[in-house]
């Protein structure tokens, strides 16, 4: 599900989305994984909660420039801060 009137439009914005979902503070059962993506029908970028075989648990919509500038702190996960 994306709900359209969401679009993370920042990286800080993809942070605290990132830290949402791992904190469990979205209440999303068997999330296993975020990842970027494009919607097939439109090629509109999100970025996906995954349940742990691949399907779509929730999404949100990214803007071009998270699309293209998130994939390191997807993939890399966050920094702990100390």
């Amino acid at each position: 599900m994306i709900n359209d009137n969401d679009i993370i439009e920042t990286l800080a914005e993809l942070e605290a989305f990132i830290r949402l979902v791992e904190s469990g503070a979205l209440g999303l059962e068997n999330a296993t994984g975020i990842a970027l993506a494009t919607n097939n029908a439109d090629g509109r970028p999100f970025v996906a909660v995954l349940d742990q075989n691949h399907q779509l648990l929730y999404g949100r919509w990214v803007s071009a420039e998270v699309y293209e500038n998130g994939k390191e702190l997807i993939q890399n996960g966050l920094q702990k801060k100390h």
